[in-house]
């Protein structure tokens, strides 16, 4: 979730309009409606203080505001929770170990995610069992999902590509009319 979108979800969250918001972080008047829809469009970044500033307004942490950085760990945390928020991952303890799993209330997301998932899954375990090498596996991984063959990804042509074939499809048509009436003669 990018910060538009953060603040956006927290200030909802807070059921406040864009105005409320931007008058409590000292916008005047009609601009601070405007100016925070500027930020959550992401037209405008607001600066580190104004983020302190939202943060501290919504009662949430600056890394719950801004993009995490996966670099670390806080920021790591902070991406699973915009994770749960999105796409709905839970986390649960099974047999004693931490899991993340997906919440399947929301069966179009739990469907997709699902099977993108067991496919990962799938290649993981021919890692491990030694069917292929890290370097197959970091190829599938950086490239997904141009080589996942466990998924069936639908190839659309280029509009291009599809006027041609419609215009060889209309000549064919045409040829196949002529020669009918060319037989009637």
């Amino acid at each position: 979730m990018a910060i538009g979108q953060r603040i956006k979800f927290f200030r909802n969250r807070k059921g406040m309009t864009q105005k409320q918001l931007g008058e409590h972080l000292g916008f005047l008047g009609k601009t601070s409606d405007v100016r925070m829809a500027q930020y959550e469009s992401e037209a405008r970044i607001p600066k580190h203080e104004l983020v302190k500033n939202m943060a501290q307004f919504l009662d949430v942490s600056t890394h719950a505001l801004s993009v995490p950085n996966i670099d670390t760990y806080i920021g790591l945390m902070h991406t699973f929770f915009a994770l749960e928020d999105m796409y709905g991952l839970k986390i649960s303890e099974v047999d004693g170990e931490i899991c993340l799993r997906l919440d399947k209330s929301d069966y179009s997301t739990y469907s997709s995610m699902d099977k993108m998932l067991r496919a990962w899954q799938a290649e993981a375990a021919k890692l491990e069992n030694g069917e292929i090498t890290k370097e197959e596996y970091d190829e599938w991984r950086y490239k997904y999902p141009e080589f996942d063959t466990h998924q069936r990804w639908a190839k659309v042509p280029s509009q291009e590509v599809s006027d041609i074939l419609l215009a060889g499809l209309k000549e064919i048509e045409e040829e196949k009319k002529e020669t009918k009436r060319k037989k009637k003669k």
